[in-house]
């Protein structure tokens, strides 16, 4: 019976995961290299991200600088850039791509939180699902003549599996939501 909660243990462990890397790529006011992860620029006709063609560094805290591997690329990266969702317009001098944060306002900051919020909701629905998806299973099991005891105590597990994670997902929303209205 324990190999029946692993399999949604996983998938709840995966949709924590999920919401790391959409939580790394919302800026709190610093420079992160993560913000690139989904930015993706065409290099011999494949898509393929900033990270794989070029060197970046954060030689300030709120600049990001991308220095292309091949200078062909500094055009396709700049425009990459400026059709993302970004919302920063890139610097070149024809060798080195710089972004250049700016002090994120008040009114930015807040809408940064609720962005945060409405990932963290989202993880929580997902993980609510999947236990919805454990408990339709448990409920099948009855038909194999698993005993209710058996099946109940299934849906207990899973219950315990969807508060921790649940707990986890609210504590990281929280964490991302203070570095955000940090000034």
């Amino acid at each position: 019976m324990k190999g029946k909660i692993q399999i949604y243990d996983i998938k709840m462990t995966k949709t924590i995961e999920n919401l790391n890397k959409e939580l790394e790529t919302i800026r709190a006011g610093r420079a992160n290299p993560h913000i690139l992860n989904k930015i993706k620029v065409n290099y011999y006709g494949v898509e393929t991200s900033i990270q794989q063609v070029a060197n970046i560094t954060i030689p300030e805290a709120r600049i990001i600088q991308i220095q292309p591997w091949e200078s062909a690329l500094i055009k396709e990266i700049t425009q990459a850039i400026q059709t993302s969702d970004l919302g920063i317009y890139p610097n070149t001098d024809g060798k080195v791509i710089r972004l250049i944060f700016p002090e994120l306002t008040e009114e930015r900051r807040k809408e940064l939180v609720k962005d945060v919020k409405k990932k963290g909701e989202a993880a929580k629905i997902s993980i609510r699902n999947i236990r919805r998806d454990a408990n339709d299973a448990f409920k099948k099991l009855e038909k194999e003549n698993v005993s209710e005891d058996e099946i109940n105590k299934l849906g207990e597990e899973v219950q315990k599996l969807t508060d921790k994670y649940i707990k986890d997902v609210e504590q990281r929303i929280e964490e991302k939501s203070k570095k955000i209205l940090t000034v």
